[in-house]
């Protein structure tokens, strides 16, 4: 259950399997408590590495695996970060993949931030 005090902050990576990131912009202060993705289609080749960063610094905890075996749509995954996950407002939030996986295949992304 979320408190009120919980907000969110979505994103989109058009391609899992191509090596780059998404920028999004952080509206308020707080704490990055979990991290979740949603598959759009299956991966192969490879798993696909999905990476949080606050300004450039990596968030301690903040990899999510996307598994390539016996993977689909609507596939879940997630972390819980434990350091350096601390976010203010205007920080610039970064989540990148490594682009190991094969399939053009897009990924939602889900922030959960406490304040």
């Amino acid at each position: 259950m979320r408190t009120l005090n919980d907000y969110f902050i979505y994103g989109k990576i058009e391609d899992v399997s191509t090596a780059g990131q998404i920028y999004i912009p952080v509206p308020d202060d707080g704490k990055i408590i979990k991290i979740m993705s949603a598959l759009n289609g299956a991966i192969g080749t490879a798993d696909a590495v999905l990476t949080a960063k606050i300004n450039g610094t990596a968030v301690t905890g903040g990899a999510i695996t996307i598994a390539n075996s016996s993977s689909a749509a609507g596939d879940q995954d997630s972390c819980t970060p434990s350091a350096a996950n601390h976010v203010a407002e205007g920080d610039k939030l970064e989540i990148e993949t490594n682009g190991a996986s094969s399939n053009t295949v897009s990924v939602d992304v889900c922030v959960v931030v406490r304040r």
